[in-house]
């Protein structure tokens, strides 16, 4: 059924868009452009949630934008996963710019205004990417999106940034071009349709060779996912700013990939064309067994990192593979888990994050070494480091716990022994390399700094409060995981 409140789905892409119109406007204004920020990326959580609201099961909210060629258009519409996916684009996009400016200002950031507009453009592809219709749909937001970060990740303009943005712009330019691209074409060739369709598009006689090429093509060609070998675009755009990083690692960039994949494997193939594909190598578990490898290669990889934010990277490519895993085991938990980890992990990443760029710019400090004693001078913000950490490695009754208690219940269903002990390795990988920040910083003796402190909390408090708030929802990410997993429970298999 189609309601008039398709509406909604056009508003939530134009938000972002007349933000970034407004700033341009009034950029000079410093308070203007971030209070006209915040106050868009409220007005976004709102459209959301209601679409969130309306969702059911017989209710669908389409809207046209384009057509393109007969039977090729820009469209969009409402379901589960889109929307869990455009909760944490929303919730996350106010909270990242309350952080920024704090950010911004105790760094003496320049191009400020430029960075906001560029910032809003990003959560309008989000928004795109979400609610895509159909492939092409994704497609063009999905490559919008790559072409409005790269300014973001070179913001700093320094040789080492333009260096990092290249192989960020290249790197996922190859893939939807090189791969991403001709899979769409050949799925249409195939099925004469580019829908995410319940239950999938192909049909049950499919050739199966094809459905295996097919499956490569996507997983690989959504680099955004941090698939392995296409993943060194995440440490290399390192070089941005910490909000940027945020907004890469967090909040839209990285989730679109995990989510397309997720939502190409449950919308395009349909679990019962991949069941269909039998065991072994070749078959249904291929993409679970490339997602394993990445989890526990990104994992050794980044106990062997000293530098703080080369830490994160390497734990993000890691942590999304678990989503990729969990939608891969080809059932329901694994769904659930998979649409929760999009926001567990999005809420503890972006809490680290921030910590590690509040250090940055309140110390200037950048090295695992460098921490040492830290957390004696900054309890508060090493004290949220420690409880995201937790929640990583899924302490009971924080966020990750319930997320990582579907994926342990898809591969029980399953009956994956690797993906059983992969999990299990990974989560003492994590230990590994996450907690020893938090060690130097409470157990090991202060240095003092050289080097002048050009900002502190008293400065930029917005950055702590920004801090505090992600965390306050990691800690009670238990009074509205349910209203998420009703969501997720109207997915039709």
């Amino acid at each position: 059924m189609i309601f008039d409140d398709s509406y909604l789905l056009i508003v939530a892409l134009f938000i972002p868009v007349i933000c970034a119109s407004l700033i341009f406007a009034f950029g000079k204004y410093p308070n203007i452009r971030e209070g006209i920020s915040i106050l868009s990326g409220a007005a976004l959580i709102y459209v959301v949630c209601s679409i969130a609201g309306i969702h059911d099961e017989s209710t669908t909210l389409r809207a046209q934008l384009w057509e393109i060629l007969p039977g090729i258009k820009i469209a969009l519409h409402s379901e589960s996963l889109s929307i869990i996916y455009a909760l944490v684009a929303s919730v996350l996009w106010p909270v990242t710019i309350i952080y920024a400016t704090g950010y911004m200002r105790g760094n003496k950031e320049k191009n400020q205004p430029r960075f906001y507009i560029f910032f809003a453009i990003s959560i309008a592809c989000a928004m795109g990417i979400a609610f895509a219709a159909n492939l092409i749909t994704f497609f063009l937001f999905y490559e919008l999106m790559t072409l409005c970060t790269y300014p973001l990740v070179a913001h700093n303009e320094t040789a080492a940034a333009r260096a990092g943005a290249r192989k960020y712009l290249s790197t996922l330019m190859l893939g939807s071009i090189g791969l991403l691209l001709p899979a769409i074409a050949i799925t249409y060739a195939i099925t004469g349709s580019l829908d995410f369709t319940q239950g999938g598009v192909f049909e049950s006689d499919t050739n199966k060779t094809t459905i295996i090429v097919l499956l490569l093509l996507f997983t690989f060609g959504i680099a955004k996912a941090g698939i392995m070998p296409l993943h060194k675009w995440l440490p290399s755009a390192m070089v941005a700013p910490t909000p940027v990083s945020a907004l890469l690692h967090a909040v839209a960039v990285v989730k679109a990939g995990v989510f397309g994949i997720a939502k190409i494997l449950v919308y395009v193939f349909g679990f019962d064309s991949l069941q269909n594909l039998g065991q072994g190598w070749f078959s249904s578990q291929l993409v679970l067994y490339i997602a394993c490898f990445t989890i526990i290669t990104a994992s050794v990889i980044a106990l062997f990192q000293t530098n703080l934010k080369r830490i994160m990277a390497y734990s993000t490519i890691g942590q999304l593979s678990y989503i990729v895993l969990s939608v891969a085991l080809l059932n329901q938990a694994g769904v659930f888990g998979a649409g929760l980890q999009i926001t567990t992990h999005a809420l503890a990443k972006i809490t680290l994050f921030f910590v590690v760029g509040a250090v940055y710019v309140c110390t200037r400090r950048t090295e695992l070494k460098q921490v040492n004693g830290l957390g004696r001078k900054y309890p508060v913000l090493f004290g949220c480091y420690v409880i995201a950490c937790l929640s990583m490695v899924a302490l009971p009754f924080l966020a990750g716990y319930y997320s990582k208690g579907y994926i342990s219940t898809a591969y029980g269903a399953a009956s994956s022994d690797v993906a059983k002990y992969v999990l299990l390795v990974s989560l003492v990988l994590n230990c590994l390399y996450l907690f020893p920040i938090a060690i130097r910083a409470y157990f090991y003796k202060f240095v003092g700094d050289k080097v002048r402190k050009t900002a502190d909390f008293k400065t930029s408090p917005m950055m702590l409060g920004a801090v505090i708030l992600t965390t306050s929802l990691i800690i009670t990410y238990g009074l509205y995981y349910e209203s998420l997993v009703n969501i997720l429970s109207l997915i039709y298999l």
